[in-house]
């Protein structure tokens, strides 16, 4: 059988921290090369995983006009699929003109990654939404990364799709097994610093715990306001956007990891940490199911609850332990390669359905 081929819309830029396009590297990397053909797009410098796997091209975009270089490929291209399709005005271009244009029968996959409430959460703007209406939602199978996600795709717009969970690499992602203690608790977020995500309330968290430190990774509009306030405090360190080893250096120095962002679908920085031996808190609101209430963590709902779980476990070393090792276990099953094994078994079935229905 020739190998499937695939477009990935997404940039390989090894420089990249985007969640979705760093979770189709993660993908692309290990498809099996001698069944499936990738290309995909970069602006710079490609991940050297992804750039060097074998039966993989990687398509330079010039710096302006990238549009109709990437429209070129979604309508001249010889794949079989279109996978993850983004709300991007190339796909809006595509999905409009693809059953009067294309040269062939051609299976488009888009993934949701979130719930589908986008109208009552103002980061995302009006035209935004409806880009992602005009793209992803039209394409031919849909895919949520969490069964929460997926129910609040059928409520919000009566559209069924399947499941497959984002991954984690448990290679990178691990313990350090001389791990010193620390002198204070550390308490670990990462994550874009929008309302949404509540880095607020880690400052509120610092502010009532003072012999405990908490350490903030990642960039976003609140920075220079959670910056202005943290000066008041003298336990919380702001440390911005990190690459991924030294994202990594931060999980494995963390005792705790706090994440009270209410508005998601299934974030892999939840994975990352509890692969990494951390306790998770986190909010009971989109159900992630990549934490256990009560054995790799805690699910809150209200802000009291966030605050009572973190002095709860500040208090036990043995439980911090438990958890941490119960998080590792279990996030086990959300393995890039297990999840990378899944989307091959889709590839496979999304052209052997089009050939049935060509024939």
């Amino acid at each position: 059988m020739p190998a499937v081929k695939i477009l990935v819309e997404s940039l390989a830029d090894e420089d990249l921290t985007n969640a979705q396009m760093v979770n189709a590297r993660e993908i692309i990397r290990r498809l099996d090369p001698e069944r499936f053909h990738v290309s995909t797009f970069a602006h710079g410098a490609a991940d050297p995983a992804v750039s060097k796997r074998p039966n993989t091209r990687v398509v330079l975009l010039p710096a302006r006009r990238q549009t109709p270089r990437i429209l070129a490929r979604f309508f001249l291209g010889d794949h079989d699929i279109l996978f993850y399709v983004k709300a991007s005005p190339a796909s809006r271009w595509y999905m409009s003109g693809r059953k009067t244009w294309e040269r062939k029968r051609r299976v488009s996959i888009g993934t949701i990654e979130s719930q589908s409430n986008w109208r009552s959460e103002p980061s995302i703007s009006a035209e935004n939404i409806a880009l992602i209406e005009q793209t992803v939602l039209r394409c031919d199978r849909l895919f949520s990364n969490s069964s929460a996600v997926r129910r609040s795709l059928e409520k919000e717009y009566g559209i069924g799709s399947e499941v497959v969970p984002t991954g984690v690499d448990t290679q990178f992602f691990s313990p350090d097994a001389n791990k010193a203690p620390n002198q204070r608790l550390r308490v670990l977020f990462v994550g874009a610093l929008r309302p949404f995500k509540g880095p607020d309330l880690i400052l509120e968290a610092a502010a009532r715990c003072p012999g405990m430190e908490f350490v903030m990774v990642g960039d976003g509009p609140m920075r220079e306001a959670l910056q202005t306030r943290s000066v008041q405090l003298c336990n919380v360190r702001l440390l911005g956007t990190l690459n991924r080893n030294e994202l990594r250096d931060e999980y494995r120095r963390a005792d705790v990891f706090l994440f009270p962002s209410r508005w998601e679908g299934s974030p892999k920085v939840i994975m990352e940490a509890a692969a990494c031996g951390l306790p998770v808190i986190a909010r009971r609101d989109y159900e992630p199911e990549t934490v256990i209430d009560g054995e790799t963590g805690f699910l809150v709902g209200e802000d009291e609850e966030l605050y009572t779980s973190v002095m709860l476990l500040a208090q036990s070393a043995a439980l911090r332990a438990r958890m941490g090792r119960a998080g590792r276990a279990h996030v086990a099953k959300f393995d890039w390669d297990n999840i990378a094994r899944q989307w091959e078994q889709i590839f496979l079935e999304s052209v052997a359905n089009t050939k049935r229905a060509l024939d």
